[in-house]
């Protein structure tokens, strides 16, 4: 396990409009209750080429959205994402440049840097992927602990979120297996994998292969 679970060591923010977002925040969790307001920010200031899509919905050049999808308010949407068929986009939702949002695909109050793939039956609530981070079909990000009570993010050491709802942090090229279930508060370190069918809680290091729980190789 391990404990690197600033926001400085877990992605290279460098998306000239999320980048200010990580930066007033130490954790990732931290950014969770920011998400709404940046994002309404975003909209009033306004990013250069970026146009309205509609009230409360920002979106860059070449954003290809299928018409089945749903972008609920407020949402900014790096260029070149696509939305694909039957995407469910619940509000609070930033992505970088490059984003795949797949056919049925919820997303909610969550930040997706720069070449993010969440593309079949995902489900990402109260979470932040970093970039080229990808979830493999049915993969999806649990934000509630079935008890209701506050998320504890569980590494060497305990570090108490004051949230009652935490999805997933995945890091940059982290690449979670089809079928997986990242328990409310789970860590996924840089360019760590996780094999499909696996129910994981809490802090994953980088460079890693998980194969279960508590199954973890170094990657060769």
């Amino acid at each position: 396990m391990s404990d690197s679970l600033k926001n400085k060591e877990l992605f290279d923010v460098r998306n000239p409009y999320i980048k200010p977002l990580f930066d007033k925040c130490e954790y990732p969790w931290e950014i969770l209750g920011e998400i709404k307001n940046y994002i309404n920010k975003l909209i009033e200031d306004g990013i250069p080429g970026y146009t309205l899509l509609k009230e409360g919905v920002l979106i860059g050049e070449n954003v290809k959205i299928y018409e089945t999808a749903t972008i609920e308010p407020p949402a900014v949407l790096g260029s070149g994402t696509e939305v694909r068929p039957g995407a469910f986009l619940r509000g609070n939702v930033i992505t970088g440049e490059n984003c795949v949002i797949g056919n049925s695909t919820e997303i909610k109050n969550a930040v997706l840097l720069d070449k993010v793939d969440v593309p079949h039956y995902n489900y990402v609530g109260d979470s932040v992927l970093g970039n080229h981070a990808h979830m493999g079909a049915g993969a999806v990000c649990s934000n509630l602990k079935s008890d209701g009570k506050n998320v504890v993010v569980h590494g060497e050491h305990d570090y108490e979120t004051h949230l009652r709802k935490v999805g997933g942090i995945l890091a940059d090229g982290a690449d979670i297996g089809c079928g997986s279930v990242l328990n409310p508060g789970t860590v996924i370190g840089k360019n760590t994998s996780v094999y499909p069918l696996t129910a994981l809680r809490g802090v994953y290091p980088e460079n890693s292969i998980v194969k279960g729980q508590n199954i973890v190789v170094k990657r060769k």
